[in-house]
């Protein structure tokens, strides 16, 4: 079940379906917990959140497992990280059972290292006693609550990978990290895996072009005469290395703007240069970047160094 937690988009309360996924909506936030809220009645029995802005690779089924074994109404996945100052901590008992939650600590208040990792197994009955028709965090008003009531509620630790990707350089690094094997993963661009050189279908690579791996040339993109792209580079659809050019350490693509069901997809816009100090020769070696969009054009000598 993936819930938003933020922004909403148009269609609060109505219920869509495509392609087998379905989608509850919301016109305004939510919050982490009522949006669990409002799309709840898309399931039935055991609700399994997802966090949108984190990469791991966890075995789900060995956290439900531990879940029915503990009797649990709740769990969640957490890790361990090296500063947990920046982070919600999770206090257990020895069973696994949550003790407290300390958000955000000083560093000399810090008793813990595992940390709250965006997975929860919730059961039905958890989600339906979040209140509705106003915003709910389920960090600081559900959670909370379900530790007064004595609710069974525990937390499930994990070594797995787990990287937070809510920022341009933590997504950056998330990318990365895939393309290094860091992230246990069956899904892999097309292209050739074994040689971590992943150039899609229906991209140009010029003849005296150079693909170095790690890397993905995304659909559409174009590398023309002499650029090279790589290693540690991931470009999006339909970007255009101009002759000469050197992308290497960078993440020139962004996610697309959401399509709802029933919407219909914007225009996709030429590609055009980006007169910006961005991955282009040595300069692209100090200064990786990540969230360009779709339709970016590196020319060679920008900047020079």
């Amino acid at each position: 079940m993936l819930v938003p937690g933020g922004r909403g988009a148009p269609g609060h309360g109505r219920r869509r379906r495509s392609r087998g996924v379905s989608y509850a909506v919301e016109t305004d936030p939510l919050g982490t917990a009522g949006g669990v809220r409002n799309a709840v009645d898309l399931v039935r029995g055991l609700v399994v959140v997802l966090n949108g802005d984190v990469l791991a690779d966890l075995d789900l089924s060995a956290m439900l497992r531990f879940h029915r074994e503990r009797g649990a109404r709740a769990t969640l996945y957490l890790t361990r990280v090296s500063d947990p100052t920046q982070y919600g901590l999770v206090e257990l008992e020895s069973n696994g059972a949550i003790r407290a939650f300390v958000e955000k600590p000083e560093p000399d208040r810090v008793t813990t290292d595992t940390v709250n990792a965006g997975v929860y197994a919730l059961d039905r009955s958890v989600v339906t006693a979040i209140p509705t028709g106003r915003a709910v965090s389920i960090e600081r008003e559900t959670f909370p609550g379900l530790l007064r009531d004595r609710v069974p509620f525990f937390g499930w630790v994990s070594g797995s990978y787990w990287l937070d990707i809510g920022s341009p350089a933590k997504y950056r690094q998330g990318q990365l990290d895939l393309l290094a094997g860091k992230v246990a993963t069956d899904v892999a661009p097309p292209g050739d895996a074994r040689a971590r050189r992943f150039v899609a279908p229906g991209a140009h690579v010029a003849p005296d072009a150079a693909v170095a791996a790690p890397c993905v040339i995304g659909p559409g993109s174009r590398l023309e005469a002499g650029a090279r792209v790589g290693p540690n580079a991931v470009l999006g659809a339909n970007c255009v290395v101009g002759a000469g050019a050197h992308v290497e350490g960078a993440i020139p693509r962004a996610p697309p703007s959401p399509t709802w069901p029933g919407s219909r997809a914007p225009r996709r816009p030429a590609p055009r240069p980006i007169r910006a100090p961005l991955a282009v020769g040595r300069a692209a070696r100090r200064r990786p970047a990540a969230g360009w969009p779709n339709g970016v054009v590196f020319l060679a000598g920008w900047p020079s160094t």
